[in-house]
């Protein structure tokens, strides 16, 4: 059985809003293996967050193959996609999209919820893995009453509370300062080990790439150079959450 989480063949991404076409991608070959965790890099406009959002099911390929988990996904409904992103993908973004009227809590058991596991294990679940990520006196906060990093600590926790297939993360770092997003790159890391789970950021921060194995350069909508090797320091200060 293949160890290919995501494959993308020939993948482009053309929008016709304006004058002008833009092409978002322009003919992306790219393949992502089980326990991965890639760096989508480049310049504002280079094509890393399409690429994402594409491989995410949040935008369509206008054409080629994109492939998650062995689905294809231009051959999805829109529910067929919805349902694939319940189930199999987590996202991280930049603005951590935490609904405000709920509590840290409830905004991580939202996506079980949604799959419709029983509320008492749902519950029980999300308060373990808070906890895990030092924020176990925190659930009861709604989002304005955390810190930026605290949101995205709760992010991240809704991201993995399912036990996805892969993880997403565009531009996490983007409004954290250096320390903390330190601290969100130990846990990310330790996600990635402990739990040999597929993760993809999007970033354009040096810190970020800084701590991640594999680093894929992108600019005007195609992959300019694909390497591995890390200049990572060691984590440090980080918890368990296995």
């Amino acid at each position: 059985m293949s160890d290919v989480v995501v494959s993308c063949r020939h993948v482009t991404r053309v929008y016709d809003e304006g004058t002008v076409p833009v092409h978002a991608l322009a003919g992306v070959d790219f393949e992502v293996h089980s326990g991965e965790w890639t760096s989508l890099a480049g310049p504002s406009g280079s094509g890393k967050s399409t690429l994402l959002h594409v491989i995410g099911g949040l935008d369509r390929a206008s054409s080629g193959i994109v492939e998650v988990d062995g689905q294809r996904l231009n051959e999805l409904s829109e529910t067929e996609l919805s349902d694939l992103r319940l189930h199999k993908i987590g996202f991280v973004f930049q603005a951590y999209n935490l609904i405000p009227v709920l509590t840290a809590a409830e905004n991580v058991e939202f996506i079980l919820q949604l799959q419709g596991v029983d509320a008492a294990e749902r519950h029980e679940r999300a308060r373990v893995l808070l906890e895990r990520l030092g924020l176990g006196s925190l659930g009861d906060r709604r989002p304005g009453e955390l810190s930026g990093g605290q949101q995205q600590r709760v992010s991240l926790a809704r991201a993995i509370i399912a036990d996805p297939v892969l993880l997403l993360a565009d531009e996490p770092s983007a409004n954290l300062d250096s320390a903390t997003t330190r601290e969100l790159l130990n846990l990310l890391r330790q996600i990635n080990e402990e739990h040999n789970m597929t993760m993809i950021t999007a970033t354009h921060d040096p810190i970020v790439i800084g701590y991640v194995k594999r680093h894929v350069m992108m600019r005007d909508g195609v992959i300019e150079s694909d390497e591995f090797g890390s200049k990572a320091p060691k984590a440090d200060g980080s918890v368990a959450i296995s």
